[in-house]
C-alpha cells in the first residue's frame, strides 16, 4: 500500500473514531467524571498545581460539540488542491496588510532578524496566515476546548492532557485568569497561536516589559516566531524551498518514486547529495551535505486536470513545518513570505 492510499485509510478510521456528540459529557461536570478525575490526581502529584485549585477551575469547563465538528478532517485527503489553498493565503489583501504590518513593526522584526536569523518576511508571514496579523485570534474559550479534545475527542486525546496540563500552568505562572483566555477551536492561542506548550518552552518577551503576551503584544509575537523557528532548525544561510525537477540522466527514477522512497513526515533528514545523486535539479547551489526534504503539492486546474508541484525543502523549511506539519501551510508561509519581500523590501 502506497504511502497516499494508507493516508487516506487513517483519516477515514479517524472520522469513525471520533462521533462528534457524547450526551454525557453536555450533563456532567467534568471532574465528576473518573477519568479527569485520575487526571487531576495525576498533575497535582507532579507538584506546583495545588488539587483544589485544579477541580476548581476544571469545574467551570464546558464541552464544546462544535470543537469536535471542527477537527474532523475537512476534505478527503485525495481532494486537496494546493492551488485553492494558496488562493486563500497568498492574496493581494492579504499582502497588503502585511506590508503594513512590516512598516509598523519595522524595528521589531529588524531587530528580530538580527537576532535569530529568521527574515522579517517570514515572521510576518506566519502571523498572517496564522491570524492576519492578529485580526482572527479564536473565540473560544481554551479551558472548554482543552477539556472537550482531552476528554471528549478520541483522537489525540493524550496529547490535548498534556496541552491542558500546560495550560493551567501557564495560568499561574503568568497568572492569568483561566477563564478568561480564548482562542482557536485546537486550544492556540494569540497573534501566532502558540499550543500551550509552545508557549512556555518558545514564547519570549521582546518588547521588555516583564510578561509574555502574545494576545496583545506584536512585538512579543514577532519575537516569539523567530525564536520558535531558529531552535526548530531555521538556517539563515540557505533558501527555505525550490522547485524540483528530474534531469536527463535520471533514467527510469521518478519523482513519484523519491517522494515514496525518501518522503513523508516533517524533517530533512535526506542528504542533497544522495537526491541530487539520483537525478532531481533545483536552481540553486546546496551543499552536498545539506539536509533537505522532497514533497509535492497536489493541484487540479480549471479544466479538471490532475497534476503534482515538487518541491524541495531544506531545514529552513522543515522548521516551518514543526509550527503546522501541513505542506499547504508551509509553503503558501514561504509565498507569502516571497510578496511581501517584493512589495517591502528591506
Amino acid at each position: 500500500m502506497n504511502r497516499r492510499a494508507l493516508l487516506c485509510q487513517l483519516a477515514a478510521l479517524g472520522a469513525l473514531a471520533a462521533p462528534l456528540a457524547r450526551v454525557h459529557a453536555a450533563f456532567v461536570p467534568y471532574p465528576r467524571r473518573n477519568e479527569v478525575r485520575e487526571y487531576i490526581e495525576a498533575v497535582a502529584a507532579r507538584g506546583e498545581l495545588k488539587r483544589g485549585w485544579i477541580e476548581r477551575v476544571l469545574a467551570h469547563g464546558r464541552y464544546l460539540a462544535e470543537v469536535e465538528r471542527l477537527m474532523q478532517p475537512p476534505i478527503p485527503f485525495g481532494s486537496r488542491n494546493w492551488l485553492e489553498y494558496r488562493a486563500r493565503y497568498v492574496e493581494e489583501q492579504r499582502i497588503r496588510d502585511g506590508v503594513a504590518f512590516m512598516r509598523v513593526h519595522e524595528e521589531s522584526l529588524e531587530r528580530a532578524e538580527t537576532r535569530y536569523g529568521v527574515p522579517r518576511a517570514i515572521v510576518t508571514a506566519v502571523l498572517g496566515v496564522e491570524t492576519r496579523y492578529g485580526r482572527m485570534t479564536g473565540t473560544f474559550r481554551t479551558l472548554d476546548v482543552l477539556l472537550t479534545l482531552s476528554f471528549d475527542y478520541l483522537r489525540r486525546a493524550d496529547f490535548f492532557r498534556g496541552e491542558l496540563e500546560h495550560f493551567l500552568r501557564l495560568a499561574r505562572e503568568q497568572r492569568l485568569d483561566p477563564l478568561a483566555v480564548r482562542g482557536s477551536f485546537a486550544g492556540a492561542i494569540g497573534m501566532p497561536q502558540f499550543m500551550p506548550s509552545s508557549v512556555r518552552k518558545w514564547a519570549v518577551d521582546f518588547d521588555g516589559d516583564g510578561r509574555i503576551d502574545l494576545e496583545r503584544s506584536a512585538v512579543d509575537s514577532i519575537g516569539s516566531v523567530a525564536h520558535f523557528l531558529v531552535e526548530h532548525g531555521w538556517q539563515s544561510d540557505l533558501p527555505i524551498l525550490l522547485p524540483a525537477t528530474l534531469g536527463e540522466d535520471a533514467g527510469e527514477t521518478t519523482l513519484d518514486g523519491l517522494i515514496e522512497e525518501f518522503g513523508g513526515g516533517i524533517q530533512a533528514d535526506t542528504p542533497w547529495s544522495m537526491l541530487s545523486g539520483r537525478g532531481v535539479e533545483v536552481d540553486a547551489a546546496l551543499p552536498l551535505d545539506a539536509p533537505v526534504l522532497l514533497i509535492d503539492l497536489p493541484i487540479v486546474e480549471a479544466d479538471g486536470t490532475q497534476r503534482r508541484d515538487y518541491r524541495l525543502g531544506t531545514a529552513s523549511f522543515a522548521s516551518i513545518l514543526h509550527y503546522n506539519r501541513s505542506y499547504f501551510y508551509a509553503t503558501a508561509v514561504v509565498e507569502l513570505a516571497s510578496a511581501l519581500r517584493e512589495r517591502a523590501p528591506a
